[in-house]
């Protein structure tokens, strides 16, 4: 029971971290796009500026619980796609310390380098998760040892490709969707032009992972043992009809609402088809690793899940309150970017 209590935490911290962090993944990929000027850079950045780092704390702690609740699997996964997970850490270092220094420059070269970093910093990220999880869906090479036995181009497969299509997709309109929430003027009016395109190609790379799903991975067997699971799936495509609906309503808050569900039924869509699977392997199922035979032990999940209880409402308290304090939109100098 407490492994399957965590399995599932493990699944909603990951969301977590998509939905928020996924809007400044977005928008850091869209800003070569959109901000054509200083003024439009300030604009861009600025909408993420109060919120980037906060966001990140769901990263930290989806890992961390990866580490205390399932060490084997930890220990596996991190050593597997060490060479794709490396990469998305210095990217994301990247980007941090171009989002800083940005605002502390004055040089005009300083800056592009920070821009660039930003665009790249969000991108690579957006994208490596994408084919990190389509290639745990599909199960990766591991013996029963837990090693790998591939590359970093192992994962480079087609069917990863396409996860990480999608997920660049998904956090590409939801970073749209937030700054027309945030913004006014010219990037405003990008953004909103933006947002319908991107939500027609999500579409229909969505339902080609769908597709491809059926004929890589084995995810559909638990939905179809379990019918009621096909409710996941089925209420991320209600949520996806809903932000288009919404977006022709110009109602960019309840558009952008709608994709973070989005975003959070496509996470369980994965996570209820790998159940008990945390790391399946595509060389024998018997050396996949589970919710069960990589879980730490039962007094560490019941002490874990008591630190859970206590410090998981604080976090999202603190961003409640920071989202609320910088709700105003973001304006040319509103801050010091």
């Amino acid at each position: 029971m407490l492994q399957t209590i965590w399995f599932i935490l493990w699944g909603v911290l990951w969301a977590a971290y998509f939905i928020l962090d996924g809007f400044d993944l977005g928008i850091g990929s869209l800003s070569p796009v959109i901000a054509r000027n200083e003024g439009e850079k300030q604009i861009v950045h600025g909408s993420i500026w109060p919120y980037w780092d906060g966001n990140e704390v769901w990263l930290i702690t989806a890992g961390g619980v990866t580490f205390a609740a399932f060490p084997t699997t930890y220990a596996v996964m991190f050593s597997s796609l060490y060479g794709a997970l490396m990469l998305i850490l210095f990217s994301l270092i990247i980007r941090g310390v171009s989002v800083e220094f940005r605002s502390k420059t004055d040089s005009e070269k300083l800056k592009k380098w920070c821009d660039r970093g930003i665009f790249l910093g969000s991108f690579l990220p957006a994208l490596l998760f994408g084919v990190a999880f389509a290639n745990i869906f599909q199960g990766v090479p591991i013996d029963g040892e837990g090693i790998f036995h591939g590359t970093l181009l192992t994962l480079l497969n087609p069917y990863g490709l396409a996860g990480g299509v999608l997920f660049v997709l998904l956090f590409l309109l939801h970073g749209s969707l937030w700054l027309a929430v945030k913004t006014e003027g010219d990037v405003y009016d990008k953004a909103a032009a933006l947002s319908p395109k991107l939500w027609s190609a999500l579409l229909v790379a969505a339902s080609g992972f769908l597709i491809f799903t059926a004929f890589a991975t084995d995810l559909y067997k638990n939905y179809l043992s379990v019918p009621v699971l096909f409710l996941i799936p089925m209420a991320a495509v209600g949520a996806l009809l809903l932000t288009r609906f919404f977006i022709g309503k110009g109602r960019w808050l309840t558009a952008w609402s709608c994709s973070a569900l989005t975003i959070a039924f496509v996470t369980f869509f994965g996570i209820g088809g790998l159940f008990p699977n945390l790391f399946p392997s595509s060389l024998d199922p018997a050396y996949s690793l589970t919710a069960f035979n990589s879980s730490s032990s039962p007094l560490t999940l019941k002490i874990m899940l008591g630190v859970a209880g206590v410090m998981v409402p604080i976090v999202i308290a603190y961003q409640v309150w920071a989202y609320m304090f910088f709700r105003d939109k973001v304006k040319e100098g509103g801050l010091s970017y």
